[in-house]
């Protein structure tokens, strides 16, 4: 019998499904159908709330809309560093103030650095990266961290912009060492898996998750991309956060309930939602 757990997504893109339903290819924003069997799939799996992140200004308004018009989903407003390049200061975050208005945007992002496609220039990056950060500390909000080969320059403009512990936000889909993930929560941010952790080669991922604090763990798909074992090679969900959440207890000897219940607390806690 499947056990009733209370999950949470925190970090999956419901603006977009690749076409044909793999998990490669051209992606899209989903039809009216395919968006509510998403939701009622992660239902049947006991997610109860999905974090929608924006990526661009051209998603941002789409994402902010799913998240209106559905119970448990929220949403966040950014510029993604592949997309740094095309940032507009005045006219993005005219259109984020906007978005802010509504009271189911709860964070910022997805935002950070990307040192391993370089879509965008690193100092344009840097420099974006800044800009979002003061925008989101500025309002108060908790910020969604990209970070790939780049966390050495990440670290530090987070130190520079939030000092020691007051950091708020999340490193998502976290993959880099455990002393990152230290560094990440010193500075008082939270470190969030996903389906990487089920991966046969990332044993560097869970060694991380092996160690950093409950207290400071999330979950998340990255839906549609990242599909867990056993859904290696289709699109990504929000209903397959369960099988993080599972493989999560199994690294930890912790049961799924505990799990679910602690993950589940911290998205509360950091996104300032019931």
């Amino acid at each position: 019998m499947t056990a009733q757990v209370e999950l949470a997504d925190s970090h999956g893109h419901l603006t977009m499904v690749f076409e044909g339903g793999t998990g490669r290819g051209p992606s899209r924003p989903p039809s009216p159908l395919e968006l509510s069997g998403l939701l009622r799939r992660a239902q049947d799996a006991g997610v109860t709330r999905i974090l929608v992140p924006g990526t661009q200004r051209a998603d941002a308004p789409l994402a902010v809309e799913i998240a209106e018009k559905f119970d448990g989903v929220f949403a966040a407003v950014g510029v993604h560093p592949h997309e740094a390049a095309d940032f507009r200061d005045d006219e993005d975050l005219r259109l984020f103030e906007e978005l802010c208005g509504s009271k189911k945007v709860v964070a910022v992002g997805e935002i950070g650095l990307d040192y391993y496609y370089d879509h965008s220039p690193r100092d344009v990056q840097k420099r974006v990266l800044r800009t979002q950060l003061e925008f989101a500390r500025s309002r108060d909000l908790p910020v969604l961290l990209h970070n790939r080969e780049s966390e050495a320059d990440l670290l530090g403009i987070l130190g520079e912009v939030y000092g020691s512990g007051t950091g708020k936000g999340v490193f998502h889909s976290f993959c880099a060492s455990l002393e990152t993930a230290q560094k990440a929560i010193s500075l008082g941010f939270f470190v969030s898996y996903s389906g990487m952790l089920t991966f046969r080669a990332a044993e560097n991922v869970r060694d991380s998750a092996r160690e950093v604090p409950m207290t400071r763990v999330l979950l998340e798909t990255d839906a549609p991309y990242l599909a867990p074992v056993p859904h290696r090679g289709k699109a990504n969900e929000p209903a397959y956060v369960r099988h993080v959440a599972e493989k999560l207890a199994e690294i930890r000897g912790e049961s799924l309930e505990s799990v679910a219940r602690e993950t589940t607390a911290n998205f509360r806690r950091l996104f300032g939602v019931s």
